[in-house]
């Protein structure tokens, strides 16, 4: 790593990331002015009494972050020293910041993990208070669901690439190793979807799907190249609050996740901007409408979606979404009460949309002569065997053609 960081001192310049900024007349640029940026000119040995004594900067960076792309410029600078004392003073700033290098993220969200156990452990040993007790007692319940879902399955490597441990926890878990496949599905949650009651099964969805699109990869493009199938990444992803019964109706958690969905999206497309991903987004019910505000607001593409049980959203077709080609999918259950209701102000299954069907009731595959099974309702689309996660897959690996 570059070695010239200037030190901060009595000087009224610093020098971050190339960027020079003037701290007495108050013009910089958005990364040197940063409270981000200020960590680069800090000297490792100075940083933790920086960070204890800058809490409310370093929570606003969680809170409100910068931008990817000025995340991954500003971490380039900083020397292995100080990189290394930022992830063990910090974790949970550094295993949330969209921009920092996976390997790292999982580091530090395993070492946040390790420590909010420990210390919810040791308060239930002291505390007296019942109310008090059940907010631990369901805090590590959480966790320990989070930790559960780490587990290797096969010997498919998995990582926690983000981790918020409050009373709305929310994570990401990837399955395969998301800094080099060259298929990248991201999984997003629609209501009832908690972490700590499903991030063991959401992971194991993701399991199941990285499963069969490596399966496809070695059926369709092994024999022929004679090499190893390409990698495959995909994301177990609980990254916003997702609604229950009583605040369904409104758009208010859709837009937080849209934010936050928006935020990994453009997280991924910063560290892989050399070597960029065939990108999918996979999304069901409320969770479809938080992607399609994301794909809205034309700040990040991706190269695949699917939606399945979708109440819609503001954009009346496929062209008002930033999907590369109009490559959308739309999966609707028989006995599914929410498709076609356009209760979100469009229906992505009506022929004027232009999105493409996507088989889910069931069907035998061309390619492996298996029956597969039917989803009924709005809650089977994921269940392992079924025709949608078999389409899901072909869709994850830019195999559209093959979609039944």
């Amino acid at each position: 790593m570059p070695a010239d960081v200037v030190a901060v001192s009595a000087s009224p310049t610093v020098a971050v990331a190339g960027v020079t900024s003037d701290s007495t007349t108050g013009t910089a640029s958005a990364a040197a002015s940063s409270a981000l940026g200020r960590l680069a000119g800090i000297s490792a040995s100075a940083l933790p009494a920086y960070l204890t004594g800058h809490r409310a900067e370093i929570d606003k960076l969680i809170s409100d972050p910068p931008a990817a792309s000025d995340v991954s410029r500003v971490w380039s600078i900083l020397d292995g020293t100080q990189q290394s004392v930022l992830l063990k003073e910090a974790p949970h700033l550094i295993g949330n910041l969209e921009g920092v290098p996976y390997s790292v993220r999982g580091k530090a969200n395993a070492l946040d993990l390790k420590r909010t156990i420990a210390t919810a452990k040791a308060d239930l040993k002291t505390e007296r208070g019942k109310t008090e007790r059940l907010a631990i007692q369901r805090q590590l319940t959480t966790l320990g669901n989070v930790k559960s879902a780490l587990s290797k399955k096969d010997g498919v490597t998995r990582t926690l690439v983000s981790l918020d441990t409050s009373a709305d926890a929310k994570a990401a878990i990837v399955v395969g190793d998301l800094s080099t496949a060259k298929y990248v599905s991201v999984l997003v949650p629609g209501m009832y979807m908690s972490v700590g009651e499903q991030i063991e099964a959401w992971a194991e969805v993701a399991q199941d799907l990285h499963d069969q699109e490596t399966g496809f990869l070695g059926r369709i493009l092994g024999p022929r190249s004679g090499a190893s199938p390409p990698g495959v990444a995909v994301v177990a992803w609980i990254g916003y609050q997702t609604p229950v019964l009583t605040n369904i109706g409104g758009l208010a958690l859709a837009q937080q996740g849209a934010d936050s969905l928006e935020r990994t999206l453009e997280g991924i497309k910063s560290l892989r901007a050399d070597d960029p991903p065939y990108l999918s987004v996979f999304a069901h019910s409320y969770g479809s409408t938080a992607a399609l505000l994301a794909l809205e607001r034309g700040t990040v593409e991706v190269d695949a979606l699917a939606l399945m049980g979708s109440p819609g959203s503001d954009a009346q077709s496929v062209k008002d979404l930033s999907v590369r080609g109009g490559n959308v999918w739309v999966g609707e259950a028989p006995m599914d009460p929410i498709v076609d209701s356009a209760f979100f102000g469009s229906d992505p299954g009506s022929p004027s949309y232009g999105a493409k069907k996507m088989g889910v009731s069931g069907a035998v595959d061309p390619l492996t002569h298996r029956t597969l099974a039917g989803s009924t309702g709005h809650n089977e689309y994921f269940t392992s065997g079924t025709e949608c996660m078999r389409n899901l897959a072909m869709i994850g690996i830019a195999q559209g053609r093959l979609v039944l």
